[in-house]
């Protein structure tokens, strides 16, 4: 198994957004001495709820103060983008970093961004399979042509530079609907599953992704389906449970499940067309009990507890975990570090 973490970079109130990147950057440099695998950064536009609006500028910063940590994007958006440039920009990453590029893409959900940037939230399926041709077109072919209903190239094009890794850096799709996982298992291109799902939604998924893929003959031998959790361990299932119920105390979900971040038609009021399956989880508020998250949702407990859970979600086939240490909640820098820390060195050996 696998062990990355996942990083939103949300800014708390009182906070700059320089501050913000303080914080992380340095968080970053610590998982490569703990021995964490790798590191995903999220994508977001116009709120606090995350302040890198370009993930590839932030991946080259880090590619410079590290040196074995993979770079994950955890999301690129990418009906936001001109696929072109996705391509450039990530091959760049690829080569500053050595090879230490890992691609997550996804068609996004969020109105206030699509809305914002001119585009129609009912076309980002469309988009998002496009580009992705495009991209794909680009990293492994010479002369590349293309024309589709959102993109054309008017001449053939050879990318510059390429990237590093052959034939392509890892990608793969983030994936909530089981639509979505159908769609891209057929094509050979893992899953990262969806974080706000149950542990048995997840189990599904994964079992959905290997039987599609292996009936359209896709060889799953050396593929790495990724799991992204909520993970918090403890010295005590009393302590786990008491900091979670102060974690939750802390946090106000409604500036995550809201209409801003809602998959909206604003014509209708409804989720857009292609977000239908998001529809109760954003504009029912996406609430759920601590025994709810406990049981399961997140991947929290004492050491025993989470090597437990982490042994259950490898036996579902995934091999790798993106943990979200907390990206939601505003721990002092020293705490987040003593979390990290302790995870380290009292979960991922038993692993390794």
């Amino acid at each position: 198994m696998k062990f990355s973490a996942f990083h939103l970079f949300h800014q708390f109130a009182g906070q700059t957004p320089g501050e913000v990147y303080e914080y992380q950057i340095e968080i970053v440099e610590l998982l490569e001495e703990l021995g964490f695998d790798g590191v995903w950064i999220a994508e977001h536009h116009f709120r606090e709820y995350g302040t890198v609006p370009n993930i590839f500028t932030m991946l080259a910063n880090l590619a410079a103060r590290t040196e074995r940590l993979r770079l994950g994007t955890g999301i690129v958006v990418l009906p936001l983008h001109n696929p072109i440039h996705v391509a450039e920009e990530a091959a760049m990453v690829d080569l500053l970093s050595g090879g230490r590029l890992q691609l997550g893409i996804g068609r996004g959900y969020q109105a206030i961004e699509f809305e914002n940037f001119g585009l129609d939230l009912a076309e980002a399926r469309d988009r998002f399979n496009e580009s992705l041709d495009v991209i794909l077109g680009l990293w492994t072919q010479e002369n590349f042509e293309y024309k589709g209903r959102f993109f054309e190239t008017k001449h053939a094009l050879n990318l510059m530079p390429k990237p590093v890794q052959r034939p392509h850096p890892p990608v793969h799709v983030a994936a909530v609907s089981p639509e979505t996982v159908e769609m891209y298992a057929a094509r050979g291109l893992p899953i990262l599953a969806d974080p706000a799902a149950p542990f048995k939604k997840i189990a599904r998924a994964a079992e959905t992704w290997h039987a599609t893929a292996a009936a359209n003959g896709v060889d799953t031998t050396d593929v790495e389906l990724v799991a992204s959790r909520i993970v918090y361990a403890a010295p005590s299932i009393e302590q786990a449970r008491e900091d979670q119920a102060r974690f939750e105390a802390s946090f106000d979900r409604s500036r995550i499940f809201n209409l801003q971040s809602a998959p909206i038609d604003r014509t209708t009021g409804q989720a857009a067309k292609g977000f239908e399956y998001y529809q109760n989880r954003y504009l029912k508020g996406g609430s759920v009990d601590s025994e709810f998250r406990w049981e399961q949702l997140e991947v929290i407990g004492d050491p025993e507890r989470v090597i437990g859970q982490i042994q259950a979600i490898r036996e579902m086939g995934f091999g790798h975990l993106m943990c979200d240490f907390g990206s939601t909640r505003p721990m002092p820098l020293e705490e987040m570090k003593k979390v990290l820390t302790f995870f380290a060195a009292e979960v991922m050996p038993a692993f390794r």
